[in-house]
């Protein structure tokens, strides 16, 4: 069944909305029940929640400067409009695809709300569980505060393995935000190499 090309732009904004909804709902929920470094097993020795912050971008990497890192985030979700926008109204592209970058977008501008306001509206999590403040009582500045990761998978690779036995087979901390990101860009890679080097 094909959608109606009218009713595109309406699902990918309810679409979007509802990706932000979760991710700040999830990451408030973690910053106001635990302290910073607390974890908490999930699903026996292999998943489990474990509340960190981080100044940088996806999966905890951090280079260049903060404010240069916040600047970058809204120029690229300033660019993702102006593609998303382009995508919907050529109506030549797979909905799954115009999926796939709604997903990119909300997951940026997830992450771009923690960097804007949380620094403004919540005490620190260091030692303690953070809590609402009025804004600009917080423990940052305007585009100083801290990204909410949480997701944590504990596998790790049998110790018989060379090299990398016992290690963590998946170890960094993310959250809902870059898992939008990450699973679109994985499945716009396999599914539709063709939209992204389309000529």
């Amino acid at each position: 069944m094909k959608l109606p090309t009218k009713s595109r732009p309406w699902i990918i904004l309810a679409l979007i909305v509802l990706a932000l909804v979760v991710d700040q709902v999830i990451k408030i929920q973690v910053k106001t029940n635990m302290s910073l470094g607390e974890s908490i097993s999930v699903f026996g020795n292999w998943f489990e929640i474990s509340f960190v912050e981080n100044n940088g971008m996806a999966f905890g990497m951090e280079f260049l400067g903060k404010t240069f890192l916040t600047l970058f985030r809204i120029v690229a979700i300033g660019f993702l409009v102006w593609v998303l926008h382009a995508l919907l109204k050529s109506g030549k592209y797979p909905f799954g695809f115009i999926v796939c970058v709604a997903l990119i977008l909300a997951g940026a501008a997830g992450n771009l709300i923690d960097c804007l306001f949380y620094g403004e509206i919540f005490t620190s999590s260091y030692g303690q569980v953070a809590e609402f403040v009025s804004f600009g009582d917080g423990y940052g500045s305007f585009m100083h505060g801290r990204v909410v990761d949480m997701f944590h998978f504990t596998l790790t690779w049998p110790d018989w393995m060379p090299l990398v036995g016992g290690g963590r087979i998946f170890d960094p901390v993310f959250n809902f935000a870059d898992a939008c990101i990450s699973c679109s860009v994985i499945v716009m890679l396999i599914w539709y190499r063709k939209c992204i080097f389309k000529k």
